[in-house]
């Protein structure tokens, strides 16, 4: 193959001088007199007179070529960077062809799989650049041929006996003859620099891939040899290290992890950058709301708080958000990068808890930084002397003791005890595992479990702490939205707080995992893997879909659903129930806005499901058919279970008032939804009845409620001292909705009465009672403590 190219570029190579030889000579021949030619023209005036128009046509196709050459020309076709990124391209692969071709040279999988990334990149750079190439070239090639046509037609040379009127265009024809020259010198000259770069750029191509089937096949090999002995048991090991073996051993590693850093770092500054303006954003997010909460008027209006992790130039935060999240940017990062990474997220750790730390604490946390920095130098230079595995076995050993005894310890705010306790597990499973394969031969595989366990539970904390302080940011801008009526003031705060936490811990649990692939080396493999599963074709009936067009589907139908019921708080809309007397203004055009969402996201999620638009006019038309047959009240009432679902007026377990039944809902089903009522008994409501009837939601997430107190107290009693009472004792309650005071309005005056009716917003209907019950025994301790005589 490689023969049978550089033969075809030769010939291009060869055919282009040849033309450039041509063309000289064809020139030359046509500024000589033309002697030998038949002195006899022909005289006929249909002829004479046809030439000045077809003369002047070739002129100013001729002058066309020549101003197309010369725009090319200018272009230069980005050679200079092809030859620059080539020569790039050739230093980066220059090592990874040593390492793999070097004789009874053993290439660990971890740097197998990073030069996959190196040959990868450069494969995909050299068809590109061979592709340009191949376009400029056939591009020059044409206009080559453009100017040898020009250049031997004769129409546009002169002899000197020419009695046409042609020859009155003689000088303008000279001076073209030698533009035409000079183009297609200028053409010839690039059109070889761009067949030999061609050739250079193909032959790369080549060997590149070359290496890579050479790369892939050590790569199968590897997995297959992957729990295979690869040195001695460590009965059997020699005991002898060389001074000399070892300082080879960290150069050798030294320099291959170098060159795959290095490369890395220059051909994903992309990535990089999109994650550092991600890190400015949370700083400045809450160094600004940090700034306005030091605002007077501000400050009145909302309590005093104080966060544990957030400072008002919040610095630490940042590095921990930036060093967390670097793995979701880069997932085909080296595992050298990822180590990286996690040492410098343990040192902002470690100089964000060392204040919070016990003496004791302290201790183990240096204990646990010692030990990582080791592993990570034993690993590079670890092999079949007793004396260094029976270290690495010891330091694992260490760190077996590290997760028993520590673990518990270790700040994880927000992180269930569950996945603390499996986290834990596997920790320790891994450590088991690596002092086995480590006993056994298997030194690689070891090595590889090890450092994944450590930097496991190191990402562990880490994530605990990111977690806490995105939550505290959210909080803080809860509160300065909050006290500057801002968009947060218009919902339901507990809401967002319980739906932000759900969503920042599948972020963390996605992260956990992500680094865990990478350390292992099998990233590439889960990604084709999940790949394959939501790209697979397959087929119910004669209609063809994928699990990713279902899953676009759902996604799509979800979100414009999210986005039409949430989209009011941006018309003036409120989550939170307004204040006696105060009415919501909001745009008559927010009803059209969610029409078009819905309708918009229905026809995106039909296409993004790939089933074609006649298919779905079909489906259309038969349910047309069906509800013009009879179908009404079964069609209505599938829809409407559809609309439930979707639009989620209530879900299982809400407390629910429909007519005359009140009752918990137990099953919302397609055709009719279950509900049982406080005296047991089970009442099946078609969904129809649900959308049509008036219905009240008592336990909705986003609904509060008001319960009424009715007290009667002597007419002497001061009035704003009971208002002053009874809001205090209403802040000191936890159901009892903070940002709405309570409401005290007098009902009725007698002789020697005045009778009040609080009004008290709460969070749910199931608390009533309890809250009544505990609001009027502080009370009742509040108006005996202030002398308040109630009738």
């Amino acid at each position: 193959m490689l023969y049978v190219n550089k033969t075809v570029y030769v010939f291009m190579f060869v055919k282009a001088n040849v033309n450039a030889v041509l063309i000289s000579f064809l020139f030359f021949m046509a500024l000589v007199p033309a002697k030998a030619q038949d002195t006899t023209r022909t005289t006929d005036k249909s002829v004479a007179q046809t030439i000045p128009d077809t003369l002047l046509f070739k002129i100013q196709k001729a002058q066309s070529v020549i101003t197309q050459i010369k725009a090319d020309d200018k272009k230069r076709y980005g050679l200079t960077r092809i030859r620059a990124g080539l020569a790039e391209v050739k230093t980066n692969v220059a090592p990874v062809s040593a390492d793999l071709r070097a004789h009874g040279k053993t290439v660990e999988p971890k740097n197998l799989s990073n030069y996959n990334l190196i040959l990868n990149d450069a494969l995909k750079k050299l068809a590109d650049w061979r592709t340009i190439l191949s376009r400029t070239n056939n591009d020059l090639q044409g206009n080559l041929d453009q100017v040898l046509a020009l250049s031997t037609d004769s129409l546009l040379t002169v002899a000197g006996n020419d009695t046409t009127e042609k020859k009155l265009y003689s000088d303008q024809l000279v001076g073209l003859k030698f533009q035409l020259q000079d183009a297609g010198t200028r053409t010839s000259t690039r059109l070889d620099t761009v067949s030999r770069l061609l050739a250079d750029v193909s032959g790369t191509y080549l060997t590149v891939s070359s290496l890579q089937t050479t790369l892939n096949e050590r790569l199968q090999k590897s997995t297959e040899n992957a729990l295979q002995k690869e040195s001695p048991y460590l009965w059997e090991a020699p005991m002898a290290v060389s001074a000399d073996n070892l300082g080879l051993l960290l150069k050798s590693s030294y320099q291959g992890q170098d060159k795959i850093l290095k490369y890395f770092f220059a051909s994903t500054w992309d990535n990089r950058f999109l994650l550092v303006m991600l890190a400015v954003l949370y700083f400045v997010w809450v160094f600004t709301n940090y700034k306005k909460a030091r605002d007077p008027d501000l400050q009145q209006k909302i309590a005093p708080f104080r966060l544990e992790n957030l400072r008002p130039v919040p610095i630490v935060a940042t590095l921990i958000v930036l060093l967390n999240l670097t793995p979701l940017f880069e997932p085909q990062s080296p595992s050298i990068y990822i180590e990286i990474t996690q040492s410098l997220l343990f040192l902002v750790l470690t100089f964000h808890l060392w204040p919070k730390f016990s003496t004791q604490d302290r201790r183990m946390w240096v204990l646990t930084g010692t030990m990582y920095v080791l592993l990570i130098l034993t690993n590079a230079i670890v092999g079949d002397s007793a004396l260094m595995r029976l270290g690495l076995i010891a330091l694992n050993a260490g760190f077996l003791y590290i997760g028993i005894v520590f673990t518990d310890r270790l700040p994880r705010q927000h992180i269930s005890t569950r996945i603390v306790r499996s986290v834990r597990m596997f920790y320790l499973l891994l450590l088991g595992l690596a002092i086995v394969l480590n006993i056994f031969g298997r030194i690689s595989l070891a090595k590889t479990v090890s450092i994944t366990a450590v930097i496991g539970l190191i990402q562990l904390t880490g994530l605990s702490l990111f977690m806490v302080v995105v939550l505290e940011a959210l909080e803080l801008q809860i509160k300065i939205s909050a006290g500057s009526t801002g968009f947060f003031s218009r919902l339901n705060v507990s809401h967002i707080r319980s739906s932000f936490k759900k969503g920042l811990s599948v972020v963390a649990i996605g992260l956990w995992l992500l680094v865990f692939f990478i350390n292992v080396g099998i990233v590439d493999v889960v990604f084709n893997v999940v790949f394959h599963i939501l790209t697979k074709p397959r087929s119910f009936g004669s209609l063809a879909f994928t699990l990713g067009n279902v899953l676009s589907f759902s996604v799509i139908i979800y979100l414009s659903s999210l986005l039409q019921k949430n989209i009011g708080l941006f018309f003036g809309e409120s989550q939170l129930p307004t204040a006696s007397g105060s009415t919501e203004h909001v745009s008559s055009i927010l009803a059209l806005v969610r029409l078009v969402i819905v309708i918009a996201g229905v026809l995106l999620a039909v296409a993004a499901s790939g089933i074609s638009i006649d298919k779905f006019t079909v489906v259309l038309g038969a349910l047309s058919v069906g509800i013009g047959l009879g179908m009404q009240n079964i069609v209505s009432n599938f829809v409407s279970g559809i609309i439930l679902i979707f639009e989620r007026p209530f879900q299982i377990g809400d407390y629910v008032e429909l007519a005359d039944k009140k009752g918990r809902i137990r099953d919302i089903g397609i055709r009719a939804s279950r509900m049982i009522t406080s005296q047991g008994s089970e009442v099946i409501i078609p969904n129809g009845d649900l959308l049509s009837n008036r219905l009240v939601n008592w336990t909705s997430s986003d609904t509060y409620l008001k319960t009424e107190l009715t007290l009667k107290v002597s007419a002497e009693t001061d009035l704003n001292t009971i208002q002053n009472i009874i809001t205090h004792e209403v802040d000191q309650l936890d159901g009892a909705l903070k940002n709405r005071p309570p409401e005290i309005v007098v009902t009725a005056i007698g002789a020697d009465a005045v009778e009040l009716k609080v009004v008290v917003w709460i969070s749910s209907i199931y608390t009533e009672v309890s809250l009544k019950s505990q609001l009027l025994q502080r009370l009742l301790t509040a108006f005996k403590a202030a002398s308040i005589k109630l009738v």
